[in-house]
């Protein structure tokens, strides 16, 4: 297990090579792996002990990361994007690809964000899209602290990225439909 106090490349080899790892993120700690690893995703519903229908956030380090997804953005929504990201907003969009049922969890929709601290997008455009739920167990606080996510997880996971305190609510989630913007938290 690895502890430090800035990204670098180290960490981006750990998450390239299916690692996962608490770090902060631009909200709160995030319990973070490759989203494009079916075996990573596995393995952070199990720390998490998360339910198995209830996808994930994926943190991107730019919209482009979309088309990996496959996910199709009409004029409407690109305008939606560009009022709320960058930012602290997650946003809901269709993926309805099998390919994807992984992390879509059936829902056929994905929730990203696109975060507006410029050192994690660097880090997320070296690692690329990463799945990123709160540091903590399903129904627990949510860590504010690396000690509080060790309590959480140990030496179970492969590195702790320390921040220090963070004290913030996690993402607003908001999905569209019919392009119109729908609040979920």
């Amino acid at each position: 297990m690895l502890l430090r106090k800035r990204f670098d490349q180290k960490i981006v080899e750990i998450i390239k090579n299916k690692g996962v790892g608490v770090l902060p993120t631009d909200t709160i700690y995030g319990l973070v792996g490759s989203a494009l690893s079916k075996k990573v995703v596995k393995r952070i519903y199990q720390l998490r002990k998360r339910r198995l229908s209830k996808p994930m956030i994926i943190l991107i380090g730019s919209e482009d990361d979309l088309k990996i997804f496959r996910i199709k953005i009409n004029k409407k929504i690109k305008e939606i994007l560009k009022n709320f990201w960058p930012g602290k907003v997650s946003i809901i969009l269709p993926c309805p690809h099998k390919k994807f049922f992984y992390l879509h969890r059936g829902t056929k929709t994905l929730a990203f964000r696109l975060p507006k601290n410029k050192k994690l997008i660097n880090f997320l455009k070296k690692t690329g899209p990463l799945v990123a739920p709160s540091a903590n167990l399903e129904g627990k606080k949510p860590a504010e602290t690396i000690k509080e996510a060790k309590k959480y997880f140990g030496e179970k996971i492969d590195f702790y990225l320390d921040g220090g305190r963070i004290k913030s609510l996690p993402s607003t989630l908001i999905a569209i439909k019919n392009d119109q913007i729908i609040i979920k938290r």
